[in-house]
């Protein structure tokens, strides 16, 4: 074939060539061609081509969110981030550790699960990646606090959630003239007026099919920070200090001076046990409103009535302290992520995301919160999101929701039991003496 013949076949092909396919074949090259070792993550090495695994819990709308998340650090390294959500994670991720093929990160959203890993020595120390200096630029102490466990640097945070808030129909409420409480006292006092006014203060239901119980821990916690030292609750959560203690006692007994209060609660005492805790929060919605109050995590407007909006049918104001000494703690929870393998790339991913720029995306999504201290207010498209980011950033003290941190037959057994029980009418020295009796 002579030159000119060449040359015409040549040209033939490429016109041939689907366009989609010559495009990819420039992105492909414009890759190559990428200086993948200007980036804060990879500490100057080109780690592209690589892939880290991550295993958690959370799917859907959720696992895409992550996924964009992750996008900037993929576009800046060549490291490829691929992410398996299970509703099964908790038996799954189990599996794959005690079989020897764990995944690179676990997303814990209860630390307890991840903490049984750290004491069969399958999670990497995360003390020996980071200087204790750049945790805590990233960190507030309390994260770090509740990362560490039996001295080891166990994963880092990455999504966080509030608990301690109340609800309260907004228009209502500023029409009455009711104002905020900022302490426990007059947090009663509100309360009081409300039933001098002719209604009922509080909406609560704790029924949750097989997981009856647990709304009622909630508030034992919430109360707990309260009243003690957080060395307490800390050491509460872990058996080393017994739930038959005047501290946890005292907690209990707060807690009795609303929901046994037959003025206080919508339906008296008995309506407790019976009412959906996805239902409790309607009553705020109705006209005029049948309850005013009602304490639930920042998850519960999933559940409000469609088309309800947060800042203005409805609106929250931060569970009020009740010892000064104690200050404002939080009582919340999140996702903590656990590392199984030390390769370059995995160390590389865990260093971006304990930074707030792995949150961006995600954060301004809406309906996510960064536990990051490096996170700006600005980035929150939502009120509701940043004034829950600010309630998290003001907290003297943050800690997890302590029922997730015990042991199965106690944090998610004895414990919602009997909260059953108590509401029920079992004395109360009864009920500590048994969920100590079930600690294992």
């Amino acid at each position: 074939m002579n030159r000119s013949k060449c040359l015409l076949v040549l040209t033939a092909v490429l016109l041939a060539m689907p366009v989609g396919l010559f495009a990819a074949g420039q992105q492909d090259a414009a890759v190559a061609d990428r200086d993948f070792t200007d980036n804060p993550w990879t500490d100057g090495q080109d780690l592209s081509g690589r892939r880290v695994d991550v295993f958690g819990a959370f799917v859907d709308e959720d696992a895409r969110r992550f996924r964009e998340s992750m996008r900037i650090f993929e576009e800046q390294t060549g490291i490829r981030v691929v992410y398996e959500g299970s509703g099964d994670f908790e038996s799954l991720i189990t599996v794959r550790v005690e079989g020897g093929s764990p995944p690179d990160m676990g997303a814990f959203p209860q630390p307890g699960l991840l903490g049984d890993f750290v004491a069969g020595g399958e999670v990497i120390d995360l003390n020996d990646w980071f200087s204790m200096d750049y945790l805590q630029q990233q960190y507030d102490q309390s994260w770090l606090d509740m990362a560490t466990m039996d001295g080891i640097m166990s994963g880092f945070w990455h999504r966080a959630n509030v608990k301690s808030l109340v609800w309260y129909p907004k228009g209502p409420f500023e029409e009455r003239g009711y104002q905020i409480p900022e302490t426990w006292d007059e947090l009663i006092a509100l309360s009081d007026q409300i039933v001098a006014d002719g209604d009922v203060p509080w909406s609560i239901g704790i029924e949750s099919a097989g997981a009856t119980g647990w709304v009622g821990t909630d508030w034992i916690e919430d109360i707990l920070l309260r009243t003690a030292p957080v060395e307490v609750y800390d050491a509460w959560t872990v058996g080393e200090h017994p739930f038959d203690s005047p501290e946890v006692r005292r907690a209990f007994e707060i807690m009795s001076d609303i929901w046994f209060n037959e003025d206080y609660v919508l339906g008296g005492t008995d309506a407790i046990l019976l009412v959906p805790f996805g239902d409790a929060p309607n009553a705020l919605f109705e006209d005029p409103p049948a309850a005013w109050l009602h304490r639930q995590a920042s998850f519960i407007p999933a559940f409000f009535p469609e088309g309800a909006v947060v800042g203005e049918d409805v609106d929250f104001f931060y569970l009020p302290p009740i010892d000064e000494e104690f200050g404002s703690p939080v009582l919340g929870a999140g996702d903590i992520y656990g590392v199984f393998n030390d390769r370059p790339e995995v160390r590389a991913l865990a260093r971006f995301m304990t930074q707030g720029i792995s949150t961006k995306a995600w954060v301004e999504a809406g309906g996510f919160v960064s536990p990051h201290a490096d996170t700006p207010l600005d980035w929150y498209t939502t009120e509701a999101d940043r004034r829950y980011a600010e309630i998290i950033r003001d907290a003297d003290t943050f800690r997890f929701d302590g029922s997730d941190l015990m042991p199965g037959p106690v944090g998610a057994g004895s414990f919602w039991t009997e909260m059953v029980n108590y509401v029920n009418g079992k004395d109360l020295n009864a009920v500590l003496r048994d969920i100590d009796a079930s600690w294992p």
